[in-house]
């Protein structure tokens, strides 16, 4: 894509039976201080309101600026995947959206400033952190704030971004086209990171709460720091939810192997070999590997996670 003064941003909404919060949403974006967007939403099958509201902001708004099809129903990750990879969408940069969040007013200005500043055929994702509002928008907090560096050794056991947050390049998008809509992965945001990072593009945690994460009863993916929701995350992994994960974005990224750099593949190789190794060559592997997570406590879990071969 040609550089331009005010590059053209797609903005890629997944809604599904959204009514409660969407209009707050939309108003949310039309009030955005960067002007140039058009707006691409992909309905997975909504029974209730959500379409009739989608509508009606398409009348209001010039025409070709909000655009709506079908999803594939089959679920978030599927939905996002599929509207990220259609043909007709083409843009200077990307942002992910969801139905029932509300974005500060220069949410896209702030990563538009730092995208701009990367070579456009460098794959580059701006994301970041977070304030959580509970379902009225009370502010009831923030998002866990991460310090060290978004790279592939951390991509691969954690994911940093928050899909609402974020926002990517051509050359990003370019990536998840050749991966394909039907890649099986675990989340779209964090299949996003894992590429960029590993495919020697550029990643930026802004520490600027960049949207209102709004948690609620309806939510498919939130953020629970209490004690109840760590202990959902503990079950999680005992069950194998994250070695199962893990083996899906393997295959995934071995799939890449003519993208991925050679230091990436070199990690992606050696975490891979350690998981399946017995408890001592397991965990001098895992460190051999160089992943990691951005806290102490996650760093911890994942060595409980490898001693379990949960990993």
């Amino acid at each position: 894509m040609n550089r331009s003064a005010t590059p053209e941003v797609a903005i890629l909404l997944c809604t599904y039976n959204g009514q409660h919060y969407l209009s707050d949403q939309l108003d949310s974006i039309v009030t955005q201080t960067y002007p140039n967007w058009i707006m691409w939403v992909s309905d997975d099958g909504s029974q209730d309101n959500t379409l009739s509201i989608l509508a009606e902001y398409r009348s209001k708004w010039p025409d070709g600026r909000l655009s709506i099809v079908h999803g594939p129903g089959q679920g978030f990750v599927a939905n996002f995947l599929s509207l990220a990879c259609r043909a007709d969408i083409q843009a200077d940069h990307y942002a992910f959206c969801d139905q029932d969040d509300i974005w500060e007013a220069d949410k896209l200005q702030r990563a538009l400033d730092w995208l701009q500043g990367v070579p456009a055929d460098v794959p580059a994702l701006y994301c970041s952190r977070t304030r959580l509002v509970d379902a009225d928008n009370n502010s009831i907090g923030f998002s866990p704030l991460f310090a060290k560096s978004p790279v592939f050794a951390n991509a691969l056991t954690q994911n940093v971004g928050s899909g609402n947050t974020m926002v990517f390049n051509h050359a990003a998008r370019l990536l998840l086209l050749e991966a394909g809509a039907t890649v099986d992965v675990v989340a779209h945001d964090w299949w996003l990171y894992m590429l960029v990072s590993g495919c020697g593009g550029k990643v930026f945690y802004d520490p600027y709460p960049s949207l209102r994460y709004r948690q609620h009863d309806a939510n498919v993916v939130g953020v629970d720091l209490s004690w109840s929701g760590l202990w959902f995350q503990f079950r999680k992994l005992w069950r194998g939810h994250f070695r199962d994960g893990n083996r899906r974005h393997i295959g995934a990224l071995r799939g890449l192997r003519a993208r991925l750099t050679p230091e990436s593949w070199e990690t992606l190789n050696r975490f891979a070999t350690a998981r399946d190794r017995w408890l001592i060559p397991r965990l001098v592997g895992l460190k051999q590997s160089g992943v990691y997570r951005q806290r102490l406590s996650g760093n911890l879990s994942l060595i409980a996670a490898a001693i379990l071969k949960k990993i």
